[in-house]
């Protein structure tokens, strides 16, 4: 599969010549207007970014057959009515809640006990770090402050702060498994070792000569396997299944927390989360299942890559598909040619009946970093 570079749109073997790339809507101008609208009605931050996502998939949707200068009120009416769906649908679940309602079995002493030693380890391990990452974390972490605001306070750029809060996280992860044990290292080797094993970082784990230690080691042998585990699971590469409606969800927040990890901005993050949701309804619409992968990125800078994959019917024309005004699902999507629109760079690898990988990247603007 070919990727596509941050400078221009290359495509893959089988999408046949360059396909220009078409402007850009204006995202921008709109996205503030309708945060305003849906924030006045919805005070949670996020049940308010979701709507505020899905006001922008229909309006983009409608924009073609929508005069220039009515964009705005068609954003401001939509908007409105998303909200008081949402109210109906918030209205229908609180009348229907008894119906559902199963109040399980009882927190048994000795979990409450495990669960009173783990918060005691994540406050030891907090307290193990210098005292402005400690604040930084938690403003991140707690108060769910963006990237960019944390990274003005400390005079930093928003890529710059993204990786500091991802290393302030691996070493959390390593202070927190010491706390748990009660144990502090035996050898001053310990702690880079584990710290390269929490992050991921392949030169780092080389400079500390991990696999050796690890070998001569029963502590950090030991320490390094959960460590390993969810790096695994929930580092730079997040993959979701995707079979039902809610596993859309679980994506598109999966997509949120890997575009605010890169120090995107509010726009771009937007349109990452749009994305996601649009090619993994894509997903179930057209090919019932698949699998979406979402990548932090650091090099040539930050960014996220979305890769969309399914074994469906596949795309005759795909450079047919990707033309603006063309759509096979007849609904509210954003279709290929919008989702272009709304990325840096996209390649699209499908044919009849071989399936269609979708891989869509989204760079850090140069004056976020």
């Amino acid at each position: 599969m070919h990727r596509s570079s941050p400078t221009g749109y290359r495509p893959p073997v089988d999408s046949g010549p360059s396909l220009p790339r078409p402007r850009d809507p204006d995202v921008a101008a709109l996205l503030p207007i309708v945060q305003r609208v849906v924030g006045a009605r919805v005070a949670d931050p996020t049940t308010a970014e979701d709507l505020v996502q899905e006001t922008l998939v229909r309006v983009l949707a409608a924009a073609d057959r929508i005069d220039p200068g009515m964009l705005e009120p068609y954003a401001i009416s939509t908007a409105k009515n998303v909200v008081v769906t949402q109210w109906r649908d918030q209205d229908r679940q609180r009348r229907n809640l008894h119906r559902a309602l199963d109040p399980g079995a009882p927190e048994l002493p000795d979990e409450e006990l495990v669960s009173r030693e783990e918060q005691t380890a994540v406050a030891e391990a907090l307290l193990r770090l210098p005292e402005e990452d400690q604040q930084a974390l938690l403003a991140h972490e707690v108060s769910g402050q963006d990237t960019r605001s944390i990274a003005e306070e400390c005079g930093s750029t928003a890529g710059a702060m993204a990786a500091r809060l991802h290393r302030m996280r691996a070493r959390m992860r390593v202070e927190y498994l010491l706390a748990l044990e009660g144990t502090e290292p035996p050898t001053d080797r310990c702690r880079p070792v584990l710290l390269a094993a929490s992050s991921g970082d392949r030169r780092r784990a080389r400079e500390a000569d991990v696999d050796r230690h690890l070998l001569e080691c029963s502590l950090c042998a030991r320490l390094s396997r959960p460590l390993v585990e969810r790096r695994e699971c929930r580092g730079d590469e997040a993959h979701v299944p995707i079979r039902t409606p809610s596993d859309v969800v679980v994506a598109r927040q999966a997509g949120r927390e890997v575009a605010e990890r890169a120090g995107l901005g509010c726009t771009e993050v937007t349109a990452v989360v749009t994305v996601v949701a649009e090619v993994t309804g894509n997903i179930l619409r057209f090919a019932g299942s698949g699998e979406v992968v979402l990548e932090l990125l650091d090099a040539p800078r930050p960014g996220v890559r979305i890769i969309a994959r399914d074994t469906g019917p596949g795309i005759p024309d795909v450079e047919r598909a990707v033309e603006e005004g063309y759509s096979t699902g007849g609904g509210l999507g954003l279709g290929l040619p919008g989702i272009r629109q709304l990325m840096d760079d996209c390649t699209i690898e499908s044919g009849a009946g071989r399936g269609t990988t979708v891989s869509l990247t989204k760079w850090c603007r140069p004056d976020e970093r």
